[in-house]
This record gives structure tokens, C-alpha cells and sequence, in this order.
């Protein structure tokens, strides 16, 4: 594919891609959207001309295929369709624009959809916050992770938080993420929702977990992931290796390559896009600080003898 320097664009193109490298940076806010749909709405060139950039990060064959969200609409229950009403009803009518179909569903994940900027507490690349809710409960949040708090549970809209909850604590505490709800009294516990996966680690007493396929518990040093139609095996967990990120590290331990790829755009703006994919189950091992994502990248192309290119909007290719 062809690909042109943002100098050599007409200024329509290259507000276009200003707008890309904008939502690409991590610090993208709901202002902002509402400022690129009105953008989009000046004119049939303006929003051709936005397609046209996002269309960019999508057009590189097998490894884009690879690399979109494969979500599937889940069936979530009452109280989650309760929770997100209002910010469903927002989605819905936002999506009738182009810049909506690229906001609720951005290409490659390259920035937040419209559901994450609208969330009541967002972090961005690489930022980890701590927030306090109702009876005392402490969350940590990750980089790139967006929670909407409602008056009988949190939603993790995208992400990854711990939780720790009081022993005190006079009653259940319920989070939920993707198709299923976790709960517990008195526990301590991580849920990483990433694309349409969701993963819970148990690190102090007892996790419920519901979900469409079954119900179970976890107990200290466990750990289960879900899609929306199927729940995974109950696996034993390092909690020094599961707990890293709150320790501002990456520990890679045999992780498949295209996982640490992955991780590695948490922590970074734009996106890395692996166009070899015959090495995304190449084992990684190492132990990399979180603000200090390129170091793990420079030694990926090193291991597997890679060349990086890097494209407008923070785009890198590696192959």
C-alpha cells in the first residue's frame, strides 16, 4: 500500500488525520468528541475525509483482521441494561454519523470509544489512579481503563482496576464487565477487561462470579476468564507476577508475543500492529517498567530480528 506524508495532503486530509493523532494520544475526552462530530457534520468532505484517515490503520490485511474487535453483542442482564441506558441511548445517536461509527467502534482500537469517554472516571496511556467509592472501597485503575459508578454497582467498561474492599463491609459489592458480574463481601480482586475477553483474579477471600454459561467462586490465587457466550477453566496465579502493573512493572513469563504486544499499547500511544502474525505465539520472557514501554519494544525487535516503521498518528508496524 501506498502511503503519503501528512505534508503532502490537501488541509482538509491533514485535519483528518490531526483529529486521528488526537484520539490516538490517550488524552482524547468526551469534549472532544462532541467537537469531531460537529467537525464531521460541516460537510460530506469532512466527514469522507475522517473515514478516509481511519480507514488507514484498518487497511493492512491479515494483521488488521487480526487485530479488530471481534465483539459480539451480549445479552447483559437488568441491571447492567439499567446502568448503561443513558449512555446506550448517546452511542445510538452519535452512531447515525461518520464520526460516530468510528467513535463507537474505533478501528483497531486506536482510541476510546464513545462509551469509555463518557465514563465517569478515565485514565489515559500509561496513567494508574486510585479512587474511593461507597463504604470505604479503594480502586485502582490501570492505564486505559474507564468505570461508570451507578447506585447499586460499578461497571469496568474497559480496562483493568483492583479492587480491595474492607473487612467491614456491610454488603456485597458488585462490579460488572463484559457478560458476567463479580461480587464479594470483604475480598481483594483485579478484573482486566480487555476487547471482548474479561478476567478476574482473586487475591484475599471469595469472588462470586456470574455469567450466562455458570456461576462460581474463586478463592485466594485464582483466577477465570470469560467472553460474552463461554466461561474458561479456574487457573492458580503467581499474585507477585498478576499483581505487577501495581508495582508500575510488565513480567512477561513465556507470554505469547502477540499478548505482549497487546500490553504494550496500554502503555503507549498510538498502536503496534504485528503484520508477521506467524510469531504471535512466540514466547516473551522479561520484566519491563510500565512508563518505559519502548524498552520492551526495542528488545522485541531485537529477539525476533523485526523492523519497526512507524506511521502518522503513532502507528507502528512491525515485520
Amino acid at each position: 500500500m501506498t502511503m503519503q506524508s501528512t505534508h503532502e495532503l490537501a488541509p482538509l486530509d491533514r485535519e483528518a488525520h490531526a483529529w486521528v493523532r488526537r484520539l490516538t494520544s490517550g488524552e482524547a475526552t468526551a469534549t472532544d468528541a462532541d467537537a469531531l462530530r460537529e467537525w464531521c457534520g460541516r460537510s460530506p468532505a469532512h466527514a469522507t475525509a475522517f473515514s478516509a484517515a481511519s480507514r488507514l490503520w484498518r487497511q493492512f490485511g491479515p494483521a488488521a483482521r487480526v487485530l479488530e474487535d471481534s465483539r459480539t453483542p451480549s445479552d447483559l442482564s437488568a441491571r447492567r441494561a439499567r446502568t448503561m441506558g443513558r449512555r446506550a441511548f448517546i452511542g445510538g445517536a452519535l452512531a447515525a454519523s461518520a464520526a460516530g461509527v468510528m467513535l463507537v467502534k474505533p478501528p483497531l482500537d486506536l482510541w476510546p470509544s464513545f462509551a469509555e469517554l463518557q465514563a465517569d472516571f478515565r485514565t489515559g496511556v500509561g496513567e494508574q489512579r486510585t479512587i474511593s467509592v461507597s463504604d470505604g472501597v479503594a480502586i485502582e485503575m490501570n492505564a486505559r481503563t474507564s468505570i461508570s459508578v451507578a447506585s447499586d454497582a460499578i461497571e469496568l467498561i474497559a480496562g483493568e482496576a483492583s479492587f480491595a474492599l474492607p473487612e467491614s463491609r456491610p454488603r456485597q459489592f458488585e462490579v460488572v464487565a463484559g457478560n458476567g458480574r463479580a461480587s464479594a463481601t470483604n475480598a481483594r480482586f483485579d478484573i482486566r477487561h480487555i476487547g471482548a475477553r474479561v478476567r478476574v483474579t482473586c487475591f484475599a477471600n471469595e469472588v462470586r462470579i456470574e455469567h450466562p454459561d455458570r456461576t462460581m467462586t474463586l478463592g485466594p490465587r485464582q483466577q477465570v476468564s470469560y467472553r460474552a457466550d463461554a466461561v474458561e477453566g479456574v487457573l492458580t496465579i503467581d499474585p507477585a507476577v498478576a499483581a505487577a502493573w501495581q508495582r508500575g512493572l510488565m513480567i512477561f513469563n513465556m507470554t505469547p508475543l502477540g499478548d505482549v504486544i497487546d500490553e504494550l499499547n496500554r502503555y503507549r500511544s498510538g498502536h503496534i500492529v504485528l503484520l508477521d502474525r506467524s510469531l504471535a505465539e512466540s514466547p516473551v520472557n522479561g520484566r519491563f517498567k510500565i512508563d518505559r514501554p519502548d524498552d520492551a519494544l526495542a528488545q522485541i525487535e531485537l529477539a525476533f530480528n523485526v523492523r519497526r516503521r512507524t506511521l502518522p498518528g503513532g502507528l507502528i508496524l512491525l515485520g
